[in-house]
């Protein structure tokens, strides 16, 4: 069986709606994207948002067209939301739903398919957090972890976020995280606030993406920097601007955005290196999209 994928995958825009069990048993729904063929990576794929909120779109995000377009089969989970289910409810049904698609993926796809995890903004801070999990547990060999414009700092004071407007108290980010991370203690908590996590050995490879303009670019880039630095096969890919960052995760994908063919490049390279049967050595690289 090949370890790779095909140059295009086609996976149907008609999603297969799931029940998945989570860490209590309490099953969460969740959205399969299914590629034609069986040979696709899994990748479970946790939603924008800013801990609180969840798209409201029937079709595909753009995240999720973005990664079926490069080649996987995608589980879309519908996490437990905050305030009702602060820190670290969302980050525990992840890790359990990671945890059901190795079980039964042979339902989803090859039973050697390699798993991912994926995640945009708030998404890709839970994302992170269950790279850690996987790590720190040694029960999930996880194949990478692909993080869009991922919320990382709590601290909401970076240049990029000044720039977009963002780190006011009432902006919806700090009160995201004031609903998400309830108690102080969980801002000192690695696996909620991964940007001053302090033992980086042994994560999954990463694929981290922002672009111009979007508030979570310098944390994006700086935990790209901190991984590379640690030995992480980590590549950081910076989209030509404008894209309407993180806004547009919650969208559908447009259908005419130059950009979009270097991010389906990028994701595509990603993924065919984690389906690969040996993964060949490679360094850690920061990129710009022309």
């Amino acid at each position: 069986m090949s370890c790779s994928n095909p140059p295009l995958a086609n996976a149907t825009l008609q999603g297969v709606s799931l029940l998945i069990p989570g860490d209590d048993d309490k099953p969460h729904r969740a959205v399969w994207y299914r590629q034609p063929h069986k040979d696709a990576p899994l990748v479970l794929h946790l939603h924008a948002g800013a801990f609180t909120s969840a798209p409201s779109t029937e079709r595909p995000t753009l995240v999720e067209q973005l990664l079926m377009q490069g080649g996987a089969s995608v589980v879309s989970l519908q996490y437990p939301l905050a305030p009702a289910h602060p820190f670290p409810q969302a980050l525990h049904a992840a890790y359990a739903a990671l945890l059901h698609l190795r079980k039964e993926r042979h339902r989803f796809c090859g039973a050697k398919a390699p798993i991912l995890v994926a995640g945009a903004e708030a998404g890709g801070n839970i994302a992170a957090g269950v790279a850690r999990m996987a790590r720190d547990r040694k029960d999930l060999p996880l194949a990478g972890q692909i993080l869009f414009s991922p919320m990382l700092d709590p601290r909401i004071a970076t240049n990029s976020q000044r720039q977009a407007g963002a780190g006011a108290a009432s902006c919806r980010y700090a009160q995201g995280w004031r609903q998400y991370a309830s108690r102080p203690s969980d801002y000192c908590h690695p696996y909620a606030e991964p940007a001053s996590a302090t033992r980086l050995e042994g994560l999954a490879p990463a694929l981290l993406l922002t672009a111009a303009g979007d508030p979570f670019h310098d944390e994006t880039h700086a935990y790209a920097q901190r991984l590379i630095d640690h030995g992480i096969d980590a590549s950081f890919v910076l989209l030509p601007a404008p894209i309407r960052l993180p806004a547009a995760y919650m969208n559908e994908a447009p259908h005419d955005a130059p950009w979009m063919d270097g991010a389906r490049d990028s994701l595509r390279r990603f993924l065919n290196r984690a389906a690969a049967c040996k993964q060949p050595a490679r360094t850690p690289s920061l990129s710009k999209l022309k």
